[in-house]
């Protein structure tokens, strides 16, 4: 039985909520071990598609980011074990002051940071950062970075994901989704930015049996953007806004996914299916070096390579031709990856472990 905790979580939605998505997930995780969480969030509106139960769920309570500089609700607030700052939001300064003046020591404050297969993640992960100005001055954060090595901070995985993935059927949700695919084309799903190549992948995909499945917003808007400039259209349809377990069995169902940004690389390698990532984009170029790190951790094979680097606009050519030995080569890496993962401590174990018990 874990020790019960109440827990702060503190995240800024940047531009495409997958900062929320991350955080979302933990504080699902975090509550099926019977523990307490304050969700305190600056956009919560992507809740409504992405956890339509948040507001039903015992144990929980989602809070306008703002509501932690209001004394009448500081002053309510029971102190919570843990403060987590999610990818680098600084905690607002009533809210530290706040726990400064009203407790004999500090939370396990963490600063859970972004994903990187980098080789300086394990050196800087649960390195302590002391504060050194502002109400919370002597007090002490510390670096958690979630990883793909036992020496990082591990991935966010559910403890039933296996039985889920076993009891899920995906032959109906093909079969709903994509009624009248051939049955030797493969069902393809698409969760990107704007990618450059994407106009190379619709032309690749026109008379071919392989079906392409659109999530909603950027992707769509790309897709039919792209659309308006092509004579003769793929086999494509559109998928609706769904909420995280329906996100996981989409991945799980397709053949093949273009996902994008952190939260959603994470599902994939889940899904155990081959996919292409389409990583969060730099005004100076710092993913070229974080995409290169996750393939060499990848051991991707180099057709695999190749096709993360022209979908992410870092190497000028012709994406990667979807043949069946490709493809077969690539399922093959997921496959091996995915188990290696399930072999290593996930990222909630190790932040229990890490924070001290009462």
């Amino acid at each position: 039985m874990k020790t019960h905790r109440l827990w702060d979580i503190f995240c800024t939605v940047i531009d495409n909520h997958g900062d929320l998505g991350v955080c979302w997930r933990l504080t699902r995780q975090l509550l099926a071990q019977g523990q307490s969480v304050r969700l305190w969030v600056d956009d919560a509106s992507a809740l409504s598609w992405m956890a339509p139960e948040a507001h039903e769920l015992a144990n929980l309570e989602v809070l306008a980011w703002t509501a932690a500089s209001q004394s009448e609700v500081l002053t309510s607030l029971q102190p919570a074990d843990v403060w987590i700052e999610a990818f680098g939001c600084t905690l607002p300064e009533a809210f530290v002051a706040h726990g400064v003046a009203t407790r004999q020591h500090q939370p396990a404050w963490i600063n859970l940071e972004y994903l990187s297969a980098e080789d300086w993640v394990p050196r800087m992960h649960k390195m302590p950062s002391p504060v050194m100005s502002g109400p919370a001055k002597g007090w002490t954060k510390t670096f958690f970075y979630p990883g793909f090595t036992d020496n990082t901070g591990g991935l966010l995985r559910e403890t039933d994901l296996l039985d889920r993935q076993q009891r899920f059927d995906r032959a109906a949700w093909r079969q709903k989704h994509a009624p009248s695919l051939a049955p030797d084309g493969l069902l393809i799903s698409l969760f990107c930015y704007e990618p450059t190549a994407l106009p190379q992948l619709l032309t690749q995909l026109v008379g071919t049996p392989h079906h392409l499945l659109v999530t909603p917003g950027r992707p769509l808007a790309a897709v039919q953007q792209a659309l308006d400039h092509m004579p003769v259209q793929p086999s494509w349809s559109a998928l609706p806004y769904t909420d995280q377990n329906g996100f996981d069995e989409m991945l799980r169902a397709c053949d093949l996914n273009f996902v994008r940004g952190e939260d959603s690389l994470v599902r994939a390698l889940w899904a155990g299916q081959p996919f292409i990532w389409h990583i969060y984009p730099q005004d100076d170029n710092a993913h070229h070096a974080k995409l290169e790190a996750f393939l060499e951790w990848m051991q991707a094979p180099q057709s695999l390579r190749k096709a993360h680097r022209v979908w992410n606009g870092i190497e000028i050519g012709e994406l990667t031709a979807l043949s069946t030995e490709t493809f077969n080569t690539w399922a093959h890496n997921a496959r091996d990856k995915r188990q290696q993962l399930f072999e290593q401590t996930d990222l909630l174990a190790n932040l229990f472990n890490f924070v001290p018990k009462k």
